[in-house]
């Protein structure tokens, strides 16, 4: 047997987000959030209904699932292969939306109920936190005890998932290792065949049981994701290229203007030469020090986090936050 990449918007959609579904969306829901009763998921309500969609410019990345538990509380699920622009800012908005769509016109605020956004990414998104999954709501600056529950994003970074088959104890390790690992195996795990739900996710992420045209869709999601990825690593490379180049040519013409006037003082060639050489090795420093400042200053208008420009620039924190107070 061969199974789908359930990291793919097509695949976990049909996984997840279908009609037949209802069962292992219920039980992957359960053991990803850790619920207990009265917040046990038994009924889900997928308003986002699966759709074999088309390539068209891939704009529909991630699932939109939204399903309710014993208590009322609403739930976005999606999951999300590509670190784009703005990402943050769209998990956001789109959890904001679905609370203040609970409430037709005219209908009181105590009719709001509680909103989890849950996000699966297949990128590291927070560096400096270890923990594979990390769930955030509005707090009390000065004291984290008071926060606000109506609102809560949990983020589960696969990529710090690191377990292997015999290392797997609860249901959440079989869920996350059926994502991370399902496109490479041929059959059905030991460890995971007690599952009933995570056995029924790989009958329908089973390559057999689709049409040639759900293979060729399948196929088409991970050749883009793939050259996505290398674009973005392209991009990052140049960008820091460029930035280089550019500095070392300015820091070049400061070198000779340093070394003329040095020359004039205490020698023609005495001064050129310390002159060209300080100036070359402080120009090819400044440069590198401004081509990463304008990469960095161009991720921060995109949105990117903190971690992934400290990543991609060697910039400090306390650089990043002066850059992001004077734009």
């Amino acid at each position: 047997m061969r199974f789908l990449n359930p990291k793919t918007d097509f695949a976990f959609k049909k996984i997840f987000g279908s009609d037949t579904s209802r069962e292992v969306l219920i039980s992957f829901l359960n053991a990803v959030l850790e619920l207990r009763h009265p917040y046990l998921i038994q009924e889900v309500d997928i308003l986002d209904p699966y759709l074999a969609p088309k390539i068209h410019g891939m704009k529909d990345t991630y699932l939109d699932v939204r399903v309710r538990d014993e208590n009322g509380r609403s739930y976005i699920v999606e999951m999300q292969v590509l670190n784009v622009a703005g990402f943050e800012k769209r998990i956001l908005y789109n959890a904001c939306k679905a609370y203040s769509n609970q409430l037709a016109a005219g209908e009181d605020y105590s009719l709001l109920s509680e909103v989890i956004a849950l996000t699966i990414t297949d990128f590291v998104m927070y560096e400096e936190l270890p923990a594979l999954k990390n769930r955030f709501r509005l707090r009390a600056e000065d004291n984290h005890e008071i926060y606000h529950g109506d609102l809560e994003l949990i983020f589960i970074e696969l990529p710090k998932f690191l377990k292997s088959e015999a290392e797997l104890e609860s249901v959440l390790d079989k869920w996350l290792y059926f994502l991370r690992s399902a496109r490479d195996l041929t059959a059905i795990p030991a460890k995971l065949s007690d599952e009933p739900a995570i056995v029924k996710a790989f009958d329908i992420a089973n390559k057999a049981g689709l049409t040639p045209e759900e293979m060729e869709d399948q196929e088409r999601r991970e050749i883009f994701i793939q050259d996505q990825r290398g674009a973005l690593q392209f991009a990052t490379t140049r960008a820091l290229a460029e930035g280089a180049a550019k500095g070392m040519a300015k820091g070049l013409a400061e070198g000779l203007e340093k070394g003329l006037a040095e020359g004039l003082e205490k020698g023609l060639t005495e001064g050129l030469e310390k002159g060209l050489t300080e100036g070359l090795a402080a120009g090819v420093n400044k440069g590198r020090s401004e081509g990463k400042v304008e990469i960095a200053v161009e991720m921060l208008k995109d949105g990117e986090p903190d971690g992934k420009i400290r990543k991609y620039t060697g910039l400090t924190d306390d650089e990043i936050e002066d850059l992001r107070r004077k734009l």
